[in-house]
């Protein structure tokens, strides 16, 4: 089946796996596999390196020493058939010359990380009622409109998405389907001696990312251990293809849309350099012989348009699905995207997510859902969900103007290394930790501005020992941490449900000194999950220990 390359120029058969290479009619091979082999593209960040993630890893005898003897190189590059961990990188050059294109492996880690299996377990047991609740939220414009009610007045990016969640409430739905793709992260709290605790950072409702990339993680580091000779360890990794579950749900809202000759739109950014993971969700459709069009704000501004059913058409074609990959930070818009991004909303056509949807996922409405009853009311008889889910919760607080507000912002003032400060803002590397928390909330501890804050509990992880492997970055074991994310599916036609599962995991680790950030920010790796009975440094030191010196 064809379709567009992933260079976006001609057809040809879409590519995310472990063959991708530029296109030979737009000039030069990248290579064999998302780094290339052995070939860099002059001036680019990336390429280098065996493969995606691909040749032998250096230390396949457990020799530390010959991990260390070229620190400027990839030394893990497991290559099994159609396996590729990838980024695309863009150089500009003037108007009328082609972008350079340059594709290197995303960072991952040597090593599977261990996680308990008894909170891996309960992260999957707890993701259906997070479904359920995400929807339930969606739907209920009273909460949305209590629980933004100070946050609106100060951050005008929730403000907007409020008011076109409200005009588009005014005018009435067309939309008669509903989509909900999202992924509930934790780490494993041992703040407390004695058995570690799962404890949600946050649920992300719109473009919960890495799906595709995860799928194929796990057969990488399956290779790695059988390269170390741990043949029966490589046996124990899980089997994880979130990207079958989220396409499973995409397929499933276009099949309840009703039109066979409709599209999927992936709605992406202007320079898309996580294309390959979307490549990977793109990829399941197609195989479903469902068409998918990658369209920007831009182009629904210029060519998009509704008929008097407010049937989505880009270009002329009827979208069926929206998937959002960008339009969760105040940068992806301009005067003209918010126009596109109303416009849309208006439409028949299943958003992934609606706005409603979007706001559900605020950090103000996480800290609101903390609040004693809150949850019964949103999810009334059931009450073994309800447990569920708040056991997960760490410790949230409002900064809304008053007593409460005013007693908590003092206490972290105070205590400022016992707190995150977050606030509403999606993709990575936006909370504030220690003595910058301090400044900031001294700032403005008398201002109305803290209520676009919410305080949480800081999450005390146990780290463990790992390499962490990015494109000419030198090679050293690091203290990490892993942050667990379950994959969250549901579709809902009218009121009834017809689709709520857990789709799959990704597992992301990071340095010890970096407080905040993912792997889009620069700062995490893809990681696989390696179940242990115990605490979460267990596992990883039997690991870790095949390498002498670490």
């Amino acid at each position: 089946m064809l379709g567009p390359c992933v260079w976006g120029r001609w057809p040809c058969p879409p590519c995310c796996c472990g063959v991708t290479r530029r296109c030979p009619r737009h000039g030069g091979a990248v290579g064999r596999g998302a780094a290339g082999r052995g070939g860099r593209a002059p001036g680019g960040p990336g390429g280098g390196g065996r493969g995606a993630a691909g040749g032998r890893a250096d230390a396949h005898r457990g020799r530390a020493q010959r991990l260390r003897r070229k620190p400027g190189r990839p030394t893990a590059s497991p290559k099994p058939p159609g396996v590729g961990l990838g980024v695309r990188w863009g150089r500009g050059g003037a108007a009328s010359a082609p972008r350079l294109q340059v594709v290197s492996y995303a960072p991952f880690t040597l090593l599977p990380s261990a996680v308990p299996s008894a909170l891996f377990r309960q992260a999957y047991a707890v993701q259906q009622d997070f479904n359920l609740l995400v929807d339930a939220i969606s739907q209920d414009r009273e909460f949305l409109e209590r629980a933004l009610a100070s946050t609106v007045k100060v951050d005008d990016f929730t403000a907007r998405l409020f008011r076109i969640h409200l005009q588009v409430l005014e005018e009435g739905l067309a939309q008669s389907v509903f989509l909900g793709i999202n992924r509930s992260d934790y780490m494993f709290d041992c703040g407390v001696p004695g058995v570690p605790a799962l404890k949600q950072i946050e649920i992300n409702t719109i473009a919960a990312s890495f799906g595709g990339l995860a799928s194929r993680t796990a057969a990488v580091h399956g290779r790695v251990l059988k390269e170390l000779g741990m043949a029966e360890e490589a046996s124990r990794l899980l089997p994880n293809n979130p990207s079958e579950g989220l396409a499973s749900g995409i397929a499933k809202a276009w099949e309840l849309y009703g039109s066979q000759s409709a599209v999927v739109m992936f709605l992406v950014e202007e320079v898309q350099r996580n294309i390959f993971d979307q490549r990977c969700v793109e990829n399941e459709l197609w195989n479903r012989n469902i068409r998918v069009i990658r369209k920007r704000f831009r182009d629904v501004f210029e060519r998009g348009s509704l008929d008097e059913a407010r049937r989505l058409y880009m270009d002329g074609q009827e979208v069926a699905v929206v998937y959002y990959r960008e339009g969760y930070v105040p940068t992806n818009y301009n005067q003209q995207n918010w126009e596109a991004r109303l416009l849309l909303e208006r439409s028949r056509a299943v958003k992934c997510p609606d706005i409603a949807t979007q706001l559900a996922g605020t950090k103000k409405v996480q800290q609101e859902l903390s609040r004693p009853g809150t949850l019964e009311k949103l999810l009334p008889g059931r009450t073994e969900a309800i447990a569920r889910i708040r056991a997960t919760f760490a410790g949230l607080y409002s900064l809304d103007v008053g007593e409460e507000g005013d007693k908590i912002a003092a206490t972290a003032i105070a205590n400022p290394d016992q707190f995150v400060l977050k606030p509403q803002r999606e993709g990575g590397g936006n909370n504030l930790y220690g003595e910058e928390l301090r400044q900031v909330l001294e700032k403005i501890k008398d201002s109305p501005e803290r209520t676009s804050y919410i305080l949480m509990d800081k999450i005390q992880p146990q780290p463990t020992r790992n390499y962490l492997l990015r494109a000419h970055s030198p090679l050293k074991a690091s203290e990490c941490i892993s942050e667990l994310g379950i994959f969250g599916v549901y579709v809902r036609q009218g009121k009834e449900l017809v689709m709520n599962e857990a789709a799959g995991h990704l597992l992301r680790t990071k340095a010890v000194e970096h407080a905040d950030g993912g792997v889009a920010a620069g700062v995490a790796v893809l990681d696989t999950p390696y179940l242990v009975p115990s605490s979460p440094g267990s596992g990883a030191a039997a690991l870790i220990s095949t390498f002498p010196g670490v």
